[in-house]
């Protein structure tokens, strides 16, 4: 796309899932007992999303994470080797198997996860300084929920200490995010449920997501985004610049992978100064449109020659 100034290197510090698909009519009642229509294993993680969804885009991507040493890890480090990414520090856990995520998977296309966090629970500040010169050599480093908090600290402190900008992806959510974390953090994306435990504000409109924002901004957070589905996404900046950048309509077949199509794809296109945030937000809008329209996860994120803006 035109304008877009690439973000060449990216770190991403997260977890790596097995996941595993439960295909679903409906969210079943408490006592239902329910059919599924199918089952399947697919690549996951939101850590490992977003590593895959930058790399595809054509950023420059390092991982950091942690795995077992069971079968389900040649499966995932194949993937990783395939697309080109950085594993240098994915290591090896002495204690935990592989992460695993279970997805409930509705007909509607709208999906719930249940996740066992294993090896992802074993990331340390240790495993983060043996990166360190990786984060230091990069333009942004992005981070989820799905690894401990002190890694996630680690790994800020070192970024901001050398003018990385650190993006951190509140999910899966926690209402007490230490202030710590926070003022490390220059861009932070919930969506509008993360967004809510977050704040307090329940998010269903334009007032209500500058109302987050601003929240937000008081926690200590310069530039702020909240992704609504299929409705699009919006941005704050400390400067008092916002925006809404829509969605691409589409059938959503599967959203599995969306939100973290969108954080890789974006921080792949968004410049330093982020001076071209909407196009870097409606980039990442059509990469996510992509995403939705395929079952699973990892196999679902596009390439950066199928995103045509």
């Amino acid at each position: 796309m035109e304008g877009i100034i690439f973000m060449n290197k990216i770190v991403v510090l997260g977890s790596i899932n097995v996941d595993t698909i439960l295909n679903i009519s409906h969210l079943p009642e408490p006592g239902e007992t329910m059919h599924m229509h199918d089952r399947s294993t697919a690549g996951g993680g939101k850590g490992a999303n977003q590593a895959l969804a930058a790399v595809r885009a054509g950023a420059e991507t390092s991982f950091i994470s942690k795995i077992g040493n069971d079968h389900a890890a040649d499966f995932m480090m194949k993937t990783f080797k395939d697309d080109g990414l950085n594993i240098d520090h994915v290591t090896f856990s002495k204690t935990e198997g592989t992460g695993k995520a279970y997805i409930l998977l509705q007909d509607s296309g709208q999906n719930s996860i249940l996740v066992y966090g294993g090896a992802n629970a074993d990331v340390t500040p240790a495993d983060v300084d043996e990166a360190k010169d990786s984060i230091k050599d990069a333009d942004c480093i992005i981070a989820q929920f799905e690894v401990p908090n002190p890694a996630i600290i680690e790994a800020f402190k070192i970024a901001k200490d050398n003018d990385v900008v650190t993006f951190l992806n509140p999910a899966p959510a926690q209402k007490e995010i230490p202030t710590e974390l926070l003022n490390l953090t220059e861009i932070i994306a919930p969506n509008e449920t993360e967004a809510e435990i977050i704040t307090g504000v329940p998010v269903t409109d334009d007032a209500s997501m500058d109302k987050a924002a601003k929240k937000m901004h008081e926690m200590g957070v310069p530039t702020v985004l909240i992704t609504v589905g299929d409705k699009g996404s919006y941005y704050s900046m400390e400067s008092g610049k916002t925006g809404f950048v829509k969605a691409f309509k589409v059938k959503a077949v599967d959203t599995t992978a969306a939100g973290d199509t969108f954080v890789g794809a974006l921080m792949a296109k968004l410049d330093h100064d982020r001076n071209n945030i909407e196009e870097a937000m409606t980039y990442a809008n059509k990469s996510s449109s992509l995403t939705v329209q395929t079952k699973g996860a990892q196999n679902s994120i596009p390439y950066a020659k199928n995103v045509e803006i």
